[in-house]
């Protein structure tokens, strides 16, 4: 899978946009906003931890559950689901799709 220098090398973010899903990601992938914001469904284990940056970000997010994480950060190991929350996604682009 090429890199798309989309959050941190194969992240969520990384993994949606190199499968043609789309993910809003405002800053870039950089944990500079929570736009990336998504709920873990199954898989957690299968995810990097999250770092205190990540953490600092993720308290500004809407919605935030106890297994929300940043698409960005969030670096796949392993399979994992996620949702992406109902308003948070961007009908338009992505055609109302709600899981990765």
């Amino acid at each position: 899978m090429p890199y798309s220098d989309h959050g941190k090398r194969g992240s969520l973010l990384d993994v949606a946009l190199n499968n043609d899903i789309h993910l809003e990601h405002a800053c870039g992938g950089s944990c500079a906003c929570t736009t990336c914001h998504v709920i873990v469904v199954e898989g957690d284990k299968n995810l990097s931890e999250a770092e205190d940056d990540e953490l600092d970000r993720l308290d500004m997010a809407a919605g935030l559950t106890l297994r929300s994480r940043l698409g960005c950060q969030a670096v796949v190991k392993g399979d994992v689901k996620v949702e992406i929350p109902s308003w948070n996604r961007n009908y338009i682009s992505e055609g109302g799709g709600s899981t990765l």
